[in-house]
């Protein structure tokens, strides 16, 4: 992860909730407080965001955070899965920022980890998309990873990414690519998404790398990746829920793609329980 881009996020969540202090916990503890407090998981589910989780207290000072699990563990509902020593108040004051961040990263890796695992003994992998939160996509991307998933492009000029509207607007899925090509003779990967097996025939044809099956019936995957046989990478997608992810993936599709990774995820219910102030 870029380190730099978190310390800005972090900075500007405990901007947005200390604007005018944290006035709960600055009437109630002294300064010089210390306490220590379990990090307890209450749901099964997969960690992720634990260098995240340790840069909101390092932002706020004199926190120490002992870990006994890595991110992509299992954690288990009741776990302790890390114990927070130091200073109350400042314990106190990015419990919440800190746990917002951890929550929603675990939600992530677990729904991805529920995904990876009912492709077990085919060789399609899961893979995000850009529906993520704005300014936190990398946070979320690499909660993907985390859970067993495989990130897609990070922004729009990582590569070609040609969805219907683009093949309107050129007059058609040859004409993209081929003007696609011209631009980024070497550089860049192109995908096209089609959304017929007329529209696979066609993509076929041209210098496309990968062809996005979208919105298609299982078994006009199935066709259609039996037409492209190999000669492109292949990706499924449009609604993509975990209820489909078997059967598609026996189509023998490279790639899933699915937005609820990241768009729509339950957080993980994580607490912070059991503080004993040390004297």
């Amino acid at each position: 992860m870029n380190y730099v881009i978190i310390d800005d996020l972090i900075q500007s969540a405990l901007v947005e909730d200390l604007y005018y202090g944290d006035i709960t916990t600055e009437s109630l503890i002294e300064e010089d407080s210390t306490c220590t407090v379990d990090l307890i998981a209450k749901e099964k589910g997969i960690l992720a965001g634990r260098d995240v989780f340790n840069a909101v207290f390092k932002k706020l000072g004199e926190v120490e955070i002992n870990w006994t699990k890595k991110d992509g563990d299992h954690l288990e509902n009741g776990q302790v899965i890390a114990k927070i020593n130091g200073n109350t108040r400042n314990i106190l004051t990015g419990e919440r920022i800190a746990l917002n961040l951890l929550q929603r990263m675990s939600g992530i890796a677990t729904i991805t980890n529920s995904m990876v695992r009912l492709t077990e003994g085919t060789s399609t992998r899961i893979v995000c998309t850009r529906k993520t939160t704005p300014t936190f996509r990398i946070l979320e991307k690499y909660a993907v990873k985390a859970g067993g998933g495989v990130n897609h492009r990070f922004s729009l000029s990582d590569s070609f990414m040609i969805k219907d509207n683009h093949i309107k607007a050129c007059a058609g899925i040859k004409e993209a690519v081929k003007k696609a090509k011209e631009s980024y003779p070497y550089l860049r990967a192109i995908e096209v998404e089609v959304e017929s097996l007329e529209e696979v025939k066609e993509a076929l044809d041209t210098e496309a790398n990968v062809i996005m099956l979208d919105n298609m019936t299982t078994e006009d995957m199935t066709e259609a990746v039996n037409l492209i046989n190999g000669e492109k990478i292949t990706e499924a997608s449009g609604n993509m829920t975990i209820d489909r992810i078997k059967e598609v993936a026996s189509t023998g599709v490279d790639f899933i793609s699915c937005g609820a990774l990241t768009h729509s995820v339950k957080a993980l219910d994580v607490s912070m329980k059991n503080l004993r102030i040390i004297e």
